[in-house]
């Protein structure tokens, strides 16, 4: 991770699973009331989750189970599948599901099914499965985007002053670093396009030195660096993915969702909204030109992302020049369009900010 990250340190044995939600997401077959007994008691065994999209420990699992299908999507003898119990009520009602999120087993040729009550992770339900099905399949590895301290490069990472700093120092033995992995991971990945923002981790139990030099003596315990105080400050927020995501967005600047998306305030420069909006109120070509000049003459004092910003400002204010007043709503609704195509995440961001800030000229 080049350029200013935010650093956010966590033990790197689970972290990886929450980016699964992204990465392996269609490998979870959808059943619904259409396809389910087409899918189900078939020729094969079959997972299933059934689940609410409002529930906030069904959105935990979804990693861990998207996981798990990908480990699973090869093996010919095994279904891994979701019910939408808000969309599909008669199934779940039918299965007895009072609660989300429900796991049942159906066994081979059988829509009698035999509940799972094992612990909600890839591992677990990797073993259940396996068990059940007759099978021996590996659980899917996952890349992970939490940057590993070393004592090596601590000090080339953390202290870094154009960065932003974010450490978890955990123990592998410790359970609490085990639960915050999955978040953690979904956090790192959640920034990864944000070269301000770093999210990392340190084995303090093997680096007890460093871990000592910054006061830590128990586990997890998250500090943050931020690019004024390479000291160090204590992270004293709450450990949901929405907590380290309000808490990065309010310290770096950033405007991210949890998910990795942009917000509609990203790309936004408060110095030249008041120029937009006398630029959109001018008719006369003349006076227009005036604005323009001005506003160039603010975008270059902006440094860093803002000044990237500016550059979309300007190059918004000159289309709506040569192209005329209408071109701001034309180009947004062309900018949704792509949004709405497979595009990677790097187009994602460039059409994001585009249309957030052409939305100041609309």
């Amino acid at each position: 991770m080049s350029g200013s990250k935010f650093i956010l340190v966590i033990s790197a044995t689970v972290a990886l699973l929450v980016f699964a939600s992204s990465v392996f997401a269609d490998d979870v077959v959808v059943l619904t009331e259409d396809n389910f007994e087409k899918e189900v008691g078939q020729d094969r065994g079959a997972l299933v989750e059934f689940y609410a999209p409002w529930c906030g420990h069904c959105k935990k699992l979804a990693p861990e189970y998207e996981r798990l299908a990908s480990s699973f999507k090869k093996t010919k003898s095994v279904l891994i599948g979701k019910v939408d119990c808000d969309e599909h009520t008669s199934i779940c009602s039918k299965y007895g599901v009072a609660g989300y999120p429900a796991i049942k087993w159906f066994p081979k040729g059988s829509l009698e099914p035999k509940k799972y009550e094992g612990a909600r992770t890839a591992e677990e339900l990797t073993e259940f499965v396996n068990f059940e099905g007759g099978t021996n399949v590996k659980m899917a590895a996952i890349p992970s985007n939490v940057v590993v301290l070393t004592q090596r490069n601590f000090n080339q990472v953390v202290l870094d002053e154009t960065k932003d700093v974010l450490v978890e120092f955990y123990a592998p033995w410790c359970g609490h670093c085990k639960q915050l992995a999955l978040t953690y991971e979904n956090v790192a990945t959640a920034f990864k396009l944000e070269e301000g923002v770093v999210i990392a981790n340190l084995d303090a139990d093997r680096y007890r030195d460093l871990a000592e030099k910054y006061g830590v003596n128990s586990y997890p315990t998250l500090k943050f660096f931020p690019k004024s105080n390479k000291g160090g400050e204590d992270y004293g927020g709450g450990r949901d993915l929405d907590d380290f995501v309000t808490f990065i967005n309010d310290k770096c600047g950033t405007n991210r969702y949890g998910q990795g998306k942009l917000t509609s305030k990203a790309g936004i420069v408060a110095a030249l909204e008041n120029l937009v909006k006398e630029f959109i109120s001018v008719s006369n070509d003349e006076k227009k030109a005036a604005v323009l000049a001005r506003m160039e003459e603010e975008v270059g004092k902006l440094e860093g992302a803002n000044a990237r910003y500016g550059k979309i400002y300007l190059k918004g204010a000159k289309n709506c020049v040569e192209k005329g007043a209408d071109y701001p709503k034309k180009e947004i609704q062309r900018l949704e369009r792509m949004l709405e195509k497979s595009i990677s995440e790097v187009k994602a961001d460039e059409f994001t900010l585009k249309k957030n800030i052409l939305s100041s000229f609309a």
